[in-house]
């Protein structure tokens, strides 16, 4: 073989070699590709990294001579892959206009072999072919990622009130048919979660709960069996806690009645927030006051002594934008109706009525005497001494047949519904001393008759005797009874008529 038969023959040989080498690591970039699912307006990373055989032949830290090109080809297959992002050998960075403020480069640095593109937040035009070519040394590395948008639409957008219809779509870049269109309510994992399939891409909520909130995922099925789904969350702006709470409270003490909203408007930057309450007395809606918190969620009304005419319904009604949504709250006031008003006398019965103004109905009341000692600050519910045998310490009525020293003290009265004790008035039993006469009524009208015979048989005693009195001073001379003896001064008579005593008649 001569000179030049072995140049062409080491030139054969080792072209392929070398085009071998070249073409390998965009071999091992070609074995990457990958398609990538994101939702728009989420952020979206674009894999691109050296092999670890790559970095093994590579120094500990790659050349400074190091370039990066990410490209794009739009959703036709015909249009010109475009320039995204571009790194030079200087470390000049370029970026496509239209999406300048949205890409970057994982590790701005270039020397950890990661040269993956982060895309944020993604927007449903930025589907399409990437292709990111790394040259290094004498060698490229290339990357092709397929990045596919799914659209989740929500309308009105969160937060949803719970008075509005919501329509929720979901929709893909995927270019095959669209056969099916599954929704799941992830809010309780597991069998108690919702699925709705529907042929069309929509799913429509009619008055929206507070149950309807959570994470919600929709799965496209398409007819070249591509499996496409996506994931967001709901936000309806509605209250905490029950639909129609009732707060119990016994009168003359304090109520808070609940107004709070299920998350903070302010974190979606709603910057105006309102509170009114109202109160519903004699079938008009008075005003009660207005509040404004936006740094809180939570609005309630404070009542510092609540009476009988508080009881009621009431209203909350929050003003989130230009947007109003209200929740009623039940007020039932507690009071303690004594059969005996003021001190009771020792020896009387006694009737406790537990009254509860504005009652739901489902109500349970239970007595309990309450110890003054500070070792026993509450007995369990147990009749008094005088009450043993009896039943009637539960219930509305607390009834004590004849009242004793030992029942003075304080007494409660609690209400329980079906999720435990909803509230407790109390009552002090102040007792005096013993009652004069607790005889029937029959026999206190004999003992009146009697003293009132005896009283007349007394009188007529003394009209009796008086009259005898006077009978016995009666004179023996009845004519004389007109007459008076009158001393007159003495003058010279006559012999005759001396000694002789002159009567006059009176």
């Amino acid at each position: 073989m001569g000179p030049v038969s072995l140049g062409l023959f080491l030139t054969f040989t080792l072209l392929p070699f070398a085009a071998g080498h070249i073409l390998l690591g965009l071999s091992e970039g070609r074995n990457r590709e990958q398609k990538l699912w994101v939702r728009e307006g989420s952020s979206a990373v674009l894999p691109c990294h050296l092999s670890p055989r790559k970095m093994r032949e590579s120094p500990k830290h790659l050349s400074d001579k190091i370039s990066v090109l990410w490209k794009r080809q739009g959703g036709s297959v015909s249009q010109e892959p475009h320039m995204v992002l571009e790194v030079g050998y200087s470390g000049l960075q370029k970026t496509a206009l239209r999406m300048k403020p949205r890409v970057s480069l994982q590790d701005s640095s270039l020397r950890s072999g990661n040269f993956s593109l982060r895309i944020e937040p993604v927007r449903s035009e930025d589907a399409g072919l990437y292709e990111a070519q790394v040259k290094y040394k004498t060698e490229v590395h290339s990357c092709h990622v397929e990045l596919g948008v799914i659209t989740v639409t929500i309308s009105p957008p969160n937060p949803v009130m719970g008075n509005e219809l919501v329509l929720m779509t979901c929709n893909s870049s995927h270019r095959a048919n669209l056969v099916e269109t599954c929704w799941f309510h992830d809010k309780q994992p597991g069998p108690t979660s919702r699925t709705f399939c529907f042929l069309s891409s929509a799913l429509s909520i009619f008055h929206p709960a507070m149950s309807d909130a959570g994470s919600w995922r929709c799965q496209l099925r398409y007819s070249d069996k591509e499996m496409i789904s996506a994931a967001f969350n709901l936000q309806i702006l509605g209250f905490d806690g029950p639909s129609n709470p009732v707060v119990y409270a016994a009168a003359g003490s304090a109520a808070d009645l609940p107004c709070s909203l299920s998350y903070l408007p302010s974190a979606s930057g709603v910057d105006v927030v309102a509170a009114h309450w109202s109160h519903l007395a004699g079938g008009h809606l008075q005003g009660w006051g207005i509040s404004q918190n936006l740094s809180s969620r939570s609005f309630p009304l404070h009542l510092p002594a609540v009476g009988l005419g508080d009881a009621g319904r009431y209203r909350c009604a929050v003003s989130v934008g230009h947007r109003t949504i209200s929740r009623d709250v039940t007020l039932a006031v507690l009071t303690v109706i004594p059969s005996i008003q003021g001190p009771v006398s020792e020896g009387s019965r006694l009737l406790l009525i537990c009254s509860l103004v504005h009652a739901q109905g489902h109500e349970r009341f239970q007595w309990t005497y309450l110890d003054s000692a500070p070792a026993k600050s509450k007995l369990a519910p147990a009749a008094p001494r005088n009450l043993e045998g009896h039943s009637s310490w539960v219930g509305p009525i607390l009834e004590i047949p004849q009242v004793s020293q030992k029942d003075t003290g304080t007494w409660e009265c609690s209400v329980y519904g079906p999720e435990g004790r909803l509230g407790a008035v109390e009552y002090d039993l102040q007792i005096t001393g013993a009652q004069v006469s607790s005889a029937p009524s029959i026999f206190s009208g004999q003992i009146t008759f009697g003293l009132t015979l005896t009283l007349f048989f007394l009188l007529a005693v003394c009209v009796l005797a008086l009259a005898l009195q006077r009978r016995a001073r009666a004179p023996a001379f009845p004519a004389l009874e007109g007459m008076c003896a009158v001393r007159v001064p003495w003058k010279p008579m006559e012999e005759s008529q001396k000694g002789k005593i002159q009567q006059t008649e009176c």
